[in-house]
C-alpha cells in the first residue's frame, strides 16, 4: 500500500489555484472502457482517500477526463452509503428547490465559500465496463455530485460563491 501512496503522490500530485490551466480545461468524454481505464480508476479512488477527500474528479490529479471518484454519505453525513468511480457523469435533471452550503476543494485549500445549488439530482453515468446508470442525490450529496462534476467542465465552486467579494479573488487571483 506504501508503494501506491508514493506513486501516487509523485505521478498524481492535487492540481491547486484558481488558474491552473489542467483545472480549467473541459475534460475529454471516455471512449474506450478497458483494462487501462480500470487501473485508472483504482488510482482515482485510492487517490481520493489518500488526499482525505470522499469525492475527487479526474482532473484534479492531472488527467482530463470525464472520470469522479464519489462516497455518498447518509443523513447524518457520518456513514459511507454509496461510493464508486463514475464514467462520463451528466446531470440528466435538477430540482428547483435548492440548498446553500459551504464548499471547500482540494485543489482549492486555503478557500471556503457558500455556494447554492440544486438540492437534488440525477446523475447518468456509465461503469467501468460502458454500462450505463443513474444515481439520485440530495442536499449534501446532490451538492457533492454537481462540485465534482463541475470541475470536469472547467468550472470551480469559487466561481458559484454566493459572496465573491469576500473571497478577494482578485487577490488570489494574482499570486
Amino acid at each position: 500500500m506504501k508503494d501506491l501512496e508514493q506513486f501516487i503522490k509523485q505521478n498524481y500530485p492535487i492540481q491547486t489555484w484558481i488558474n491552473n490551466p489542467i483545472l480549467r480545461k473541459k475534460s475529454e468524454k471516455v471512449e474506450i472502457f478497458d483494462s487501462e481505464l480500470k487501473e485508472y480508476a483504482k488510482i482515482l479512488f485510492e487517490a481520493m482517500k489518500l488526499y482525505d477527500g470522499i469525492w475527487l474528479a479526474s482532473p484534479q490529479i492531472w488527467v482530463n477526463k470525464r472520470i469522479i471518484a464519489v462516497c455518498q454519505l447518509d443523513k447524518k453525513l457520518k456513514n459511507i452509503v454509496f461510493s464508486d468511480v463514475l464514467v462520463n457523469p451528466e446531470i440528466i435533471e435538477k430540482s428547483k428547490k435548492t440548498t446553500t452550503n459551504e464548499e471547500w476543494c482540494l485543489s482549492l485549500p486555503w478557500i471556503e465559500a457558500e455556494v447554492t445549488r440544486a438540492a437534488k439530482v440525477v446523475v447518468k453515468y456509465q461503469d467501468l465496463d460502458g454500462n450505463f446508470h443513474t444515481i439520485k442525490a440530495y442536499d449534501f450529496n446532490a451538492a457533492i455530485l454537481q462540485h465534482e462534476i463541475d470541475h470536469l467542465d472547467w468550472i470551480l465552486f469559487v466561481d458559484k460563491a454566493k459572496r465573491k467579494k469576500e473571497l478577494n479573488l482578485w487577490k488570489l487571483l494574482n499570486i
